[in-house]
């Protein structure tokens, strides 16, 4: 997990929003957030493997899912997500 992993989580959530990786490194642009567009591809795959955001359809929009809400809300450890070698 990376800071940016929690920004991106943290701006889905709350702005409820479904968006893919293009509107959503515009969006976190506009909100003050820098970050890269090739830096969001990653976190986003990043953060799917891990199981805390979930794809909405086959275009690509993501969203978190209830174990990113867990993570989030303190209810998840990082170290829960950790991924055996």
């Amino acid at each position: 997990m990376s800071l940016k992993d929690g920004l991106i989580l943290e701006f889905l959530r709350e702005h409820d929003l479904e968006l893919p990786a293009k509107p959503l490194y515009r969006n976190l642009n506009r909100h003050g957030h820098e970050i890269g567009y090739s830096t969001v591809r990653l976190r986003l795959a990043e953060l799917e493997e891990n199981g805390l955001i979930e794809k909405v359809d086959e275009a690509g929009y993501y969203q978190v899912s209830s174990k990113g809400r867990a993570y989030l809300d303190g209810e998840l450890d990082v170290s829960d997500l950790e991924r055996p070698e």
